[in-house]
């Protein structure tokens, strides 16, 4: 059972972190409900999903994490192999449609 890990800006390497493997990162804030609605099910597939690599980054506390990737809206979904974006989603997903986003990049 895998768990969703919190990562800051200082250990923040997408080379790293999906190196030979997919990584889901969650890019979210507190104060915003519609990332609070998305926390579970990105959990609920943390804990259901093998091989795949889950994150969470808080852009108030990681801006030049955002920044740097040009996020203007939360919560955004990146999906990263080998340290390179390979698909991206922004807003409210449902379990079904990031499962599917995981399977087209596998």
């Amino acid at each position: 059972m895998a768990e969703v890990k919190i990562y800051t800006s200082e250990d923040m390497k997408f080379e790293n972190l999906s190196k030979n493997h997919l990584a889901l990162v969650d890019f979210w804030a507190t104060w915003c409900g519609p990332c609070r609605m998305i926390a579970p099910i990105v959990e609920e597939l943390a804990a259901e999903t093998e091989g795949v690599t889950f994150a969470k980054v808080n852009v108030d506390e990681n801006p030049d994490v955002a920044m740097g990737l040009g996020i203007q809206a939360i919560p955004t979904l990146f999906l990263f192999r080998d340290g390179r974006a390979v698909d991206r989603v922004v807003g409210v997903q449902t379990k079904q449609a990031l499962k599917a986003m995981i399977e087209r990049n596998r």
